[in-house]
């Protein structure tokens, strides 16, 4: 035991003795951290989707139409002609433009009791085909009100009954029915409108809806707004870890090229003290770096640790462990330093990747999601964000950090198993 703490004190020392590596491996995950943190900040406030209508009707219906987009705060509306519409779209200027035809304010009331309906035509960016369904939404929400407006104010009425009457492939029983209810409509109104000032009409929503934050998992907790950077840092935090455990193993095949390993193996030491100090000053400097990193988020980007304290301490241990584990098994599996570090560096980033590290699992297709389920790093991302924003308990610790430890195993295993101890 004695001489494994002197190889670990050892090794320890040498990895902080050089201060400019350190300082890289610490300030880096910070900088792109606060980066994807502010990117995908969750309470700043979302820019208006740009957009353009193009007014080929001109009628009092077209204008309101358009005069409601340009209100939406949720749009950024452009009035043009549909050639620079198409242009700015085609240039990613805009996300999409809508096209208002000719004859809108006189089809679309009738349409609405089964008339020929109007077209309207978008033009989209492929690139950003998910504003597509915001818009669209938006747009019939607004042209449903402007429209129903339009209709059943008591010109609008007037002109209806006048289509009706006016309509050949409509039974008489049903022209008639059709006259006596937009009748029936527009004495309703009058007589509102007799004691009460008028009202703007129109068919709108009915419902409102009110969003509330889910809580954390601590009924006595007090609401916390959704903090990106506990994500961001935990990604990248297990970026780099996973990368300073890879220049550790290409430390030790450096030791073997330049003969270092040969002296180690003279001295009175076993496999077993060798490998072993590796591995726990691999996992003791990783260790030392992520809290680092930890403290720099929390008393800078406001990161708070809301789960269970020890729950967190638990998954930072087990994933120094998994580190220290990868770092020996690419060193086991290396043959050159230069050929180790492209196949290291690839397999880290798959890893980064599959585990959410970058962007949120979440949005990865289902089967993505259930694939990256076979990758340690997406449980360590996992626990950490369980542990600091979403508030969990240390039960939901216990899952994450035995898979981690699980691969940290095996890959000690395969390790130890092709370790090339000649030269």
């Amino acid at each position: 035991m004695q001489a494994l703490l002197a190889l670990v004190r050892a090794e320890i020392k040498l990895h902080f003795s050089n201060r400019r590596a350190v300082l890289m491996s610490i300030v880096a995950p910070i900088l792109i951290a606060a980066f994807f943190g502010t990117l995908f900040g969750g309470t700043s406030k979302m820019a208006g989707i740009p957009i353009a209508v193009v007014d080929l009707d001109g009628s009092q219906l077209s204008r309101s139409v358009v005069a409601a987009l340009q209100a939406e705060g949720s749009l950024k509306t452009t009035v043009t002609d549909e050639a620079d519409a198409m242009a700015q779209v085609r240039a990613g200027k805009l996300r999409a433009a809508a096209v208002l035809p000719a004859g809108l304010g006189e089809q679309a009331g009738s349409a609405m009791f089964g008339g020929s309906k109007p077209e309207i035509v978008l033009h989209y960016d492929p690139s950003q085909a998910s504003a597509l369904a915001v818009v669209r939404g938006l747009l019939a929400q607004t042209l449903m009100q402007e429209v129903s407006r339009a209709t059943f104010s008591a010109a609008g009425l007037e002109a209806m009954q006048q289509q009706v009457r006016d309509a050949a492939g409509l039974p008489a029983g049903q022209r008639d029915d059709l006259v006596k209810m937009f009748g029936a409509i527009g004495k309703v109104q009058q007589a509102d409108a007799a004691v009460s000032a008028p009202r703007a009409g129109g068919l709108s929503l009915p419902y409102t809806t009110r969003e509330i934050e889910a809580l954390q998992s601590n009924a006595h907790a007090a609401p916390v707004a959704y903090n990106s950077y506990a994500h961001s840092f935990a990604g990248m935090g297990v970026q780099f870890i996973l990368m300073s455990g890879v220049e550790l193993a290409l430390g030790l095949l450096l030791m073997r090229r330049l003969g270092l390993w040969k002296r180690l193996r003279a001295a009175p030491l076993s496999r077993a003290q060798l490998l072993g100090s590796r591995i726990v000053a691999s996992a003791l400097i990783s260790l030392i770096v992520f809290v680092v990193i930890y403290a720099v988020a929390i008393a800078a980007f406001g990161v708070r640790i809301l789960g269970s304290l020890p729950g967190f301490a638990l998954v930072l241990v087990c994933f120094s462990l998994l580190t220290a584990s990868f770092g020996l098994l690419v060193a086991a599996l290396g043959r050159t330093p230069e050929a180790t570090r492209g196949l290291a560096i690839l397999a880290t980033l798959l890893m980064v990747m599959l585990g959410g590290a970058w962007v949120p699992a979440f949005i990865f297709p289902e089967w993505l999601q259930t694939l990256s389920l076979a990758v340690p790093t997406r449980w360590a991302v996992d626990a950490l964000d369980a542990m600091t924003w979403r508030g969990q308990p240390f039960a939901e610790a216990l899952l994450p950090s035995a898979v981690m430890l699980g691969f940290s195993a095996a890959f000690g295993l395969v390790a130890v198993w092709r370790f090339r101890w000649e030269e």
